[in-house]
Parts: structure tokens; sequence; C-alpha cells
């Protein structure tokens, strides 16, 4: 496999290396139909979560879940023969691999057995509000203002669905401080991971940090075979769904997505989460929501609306110029491949 660019660049720069401009996309709607495939994905995990994290602990249904999707991805990369990532995207790799798939994986999943779902949802999803200050930050992506008020509008909506659904839950220290935790470990790992992307393909970057947060999550082996081995069936299929679709699948649409745009907007876009999990619950769990959630959801949705919708320019447009400026605020290359 070819490194993603035909010419060196300085090592883990973020905007002191000058980028080529890439192409138009042939197929503008595979970034954001890919994006939709995540999101859809990680609301669905919520619902598996509730089920697996009955049988299995924190750290053991972390390291059944990375697993299960490591074995999937490495069978797609053998196919694919997609060999090793360049040199330059380890440290990106390794970073998002450590903080996204181990840290906040374990965390998450031990925080949510100590607060409720409404406290949880509400603390966690400061993380794209991170992700945008962070990017901001150490990538140099700007920060328009229609992302700062999608976001803005779809903060409110997720502490409105999380408050809808707090009920008289209980809502330790130690499970606040653990969600607030995940938030900074998901928002490390999507600025970390964004670099990255512009050396290595999506299916590469998650593959190997897959790979390193199952390792990251090894001395948790013990704890997973005496899980299994009492886990009824449908928690274990539950652990290996996670694996496969919102792991292994929703991770590399992610990528795909986050090479293609900036990380501010990418995690904006997971703002439809609550929203969607509002829904499944609906549809699948009959869990009939309330006013104050419904209105919670659609505040969500309303916000991801503006935070992806760009201003009407006066001047003529040139095809792929969006794509390329908002490559160049972001800071980072794309240059590479699909996946």
């Amino acid at each position: 496999m070819t490194s993603a660019t035909g010419s060196p660049r300085s090592s883990g720069s973020s905007g002191s290396a000058t980028s080529p401009v890439p192409p138009p996309s042939r197929l503008p709607w595979l970034a954001p139909a890919a994006a939709g495939v995540t999101v859809v994905l990680w609301a669905s995990a919520f619902v598996s979560i509730r089920s697996a994290g009955a049988a299995y602990a924190p750290g053991s249904l972390a390291l059944g879940r990375l697993l299960a999707g490591a074995l999937v991805l490495g069978l797609v990369c053998l196919v694919r023969r997609e060999g090793l990532p360049p040199r330059a995207a380890w440290p990106g790799i390794a970073v998002s691999g450590l903080l996204w798939f181990g840290v906040y994986m374990v965390v998450l999943n031990w925080g949510e057995q100590e607060v409720d779902a409404g406290t949880a949802a509400m603390v966690v999803n400061t993380g794209p509000v991170l992700i945008a200050l962070l990017g901001g930050r150490l990538l140099g992506e700007s920060l328009p203002p229609r992302l700062l008020a999608g976001m803005a509008v779809s903060f409110a909506g997720a502490v409105a669905v999380g408050l809808s659904m707090s009920g008289e839950g209980d809502a330790s220290v130690l499970g606040v401080a653990l969600c607030v935790l995940a938030a900074v470990a998901y928002a490390g790992g999507v600025v970390a991971q964004k670099p990255a992307l512009a050396y290595g393909s999506a299916l590469q970057v998650t593959t190997f940090g897959c790979l390193t947060g199952a390792v990251a999550c090894l001395p948790f082996a013990g704890q997973l075979v005496h899980d299994a081995a009492g886990a009824p069936l449908t928690a274990t299929l539950n652990m290996v769904y996670l694996g496969v679709f919102p792991t292994a699948l929703a991770f590399t649409t992610w990528a795909y997505a986050l090479a293609r745009t900036t990380a501010g907007r990418m995690g904006a876009t997971t703002y439809a989460v609550p929203a969607l999990v509002v829904l499944m619950a609906w549809l699948v769990l009959d869990e009939i929501p309330g006013l104050l959630t419904l209105g919670g959801g659609a505040l969500c949705l309303a916000g991801v609306a503006v935070s992806r919708s760009r201003p009407r320019s006066r001047t003529a447009v040139v095809p792929g110029s969006a794509e390329v400026a908002e490559h160049r605020n972001a800071g980072t290359p794309e240059g590479q491949r699909p996946a």
C-alpha cells in the first residue's frame, strides 16, 4: 500500500505543512451517508449495552466488544490487503485507540452503572463541545457561528432528554466523574484520530485503533472469561453485536466521514444520537416518550441541521470548493484513499 500522500510532510503537524488540495468527490453523498450510518448504529448501542451490561462487568464488556470488532476489522483488512498504516499515522492511532476505544468504553460502561441514564446522557454529551474546542485549539479548525449555534441548540435538547430520562434515578459523585472522564476521552480520541486519517485509510485507522484499545483492556481478560461462563446467550449476542456493528462498522464509517470534514462538525452530528435513542426505545422497547423527551429530541435534530448547514455564498460556487475550504480550515490534509 502506498502512503496517503506523494510528498513528505512534517510528522504530527496539523497546520505547519502545506497540503495538496484534494480533488472534488465524485460521490459527495457518501460522507453524509457514512455519518448517518454511524449515528444510527451508535444509537442502537445504548439498547445493547443495557442488555449486555446486566451480565458483563464494565471492563469485560469493553474487552469482549473490542475483540469482536478487531476480529471483523482484521478479516476485512486481510481481504482488502490493506497492510500496516504509514508510520506517520501511528501517533494518532495509538492515542485515539487508548482514549476512545479503551478508556472511553470502560469508564462509560462503569459510569452508567453508577448513575441513571439521563444523567449519563447529559454529561457525556459535553463531548461534542470539547471536540469543537480542542479541534480549534489543536487542529486549527474554525468555529463558525452556525456550528456554535447548532451545538448550543442540540446540547439544550440533550439536557431536556436527559432530564426526562432521569426520573428518580440515583446519580453518585463517582458516576458523574466517570461520565466526565468518558466525555474527555471521547473528545481527545476524536481530535487525535483526525490527523491520522491524513495518512492512513479509515479502515486502517479504525482497525489498529480498535486493536490498541483491545490490548489496553487485556487486564480484564480473566473477568471476561468468568462473565461469559455465566452470562445468558442474549447478553453475549448483544456484546458481539456491539463489536461488529456499533464498533467495527460504525467506527469505520465515522472515520470515513471525519476524513472529509472537521472534527467539530462531526462531533455536532452525534447530537442526533439522543433523538434516535428516544425513537428506538419507543419502537423497540415500547417506551412511550413524554412531551419533554420529544421536544428535546426535536431540538437535538434541529441543532444538528443548523451546525451542518452552510451560509449562502454570493459568488459562484466551484465544485468541491466547500470541501476544500473546510479541509484547509481543519488544518489537516485529507489526501488518503477511501476505505
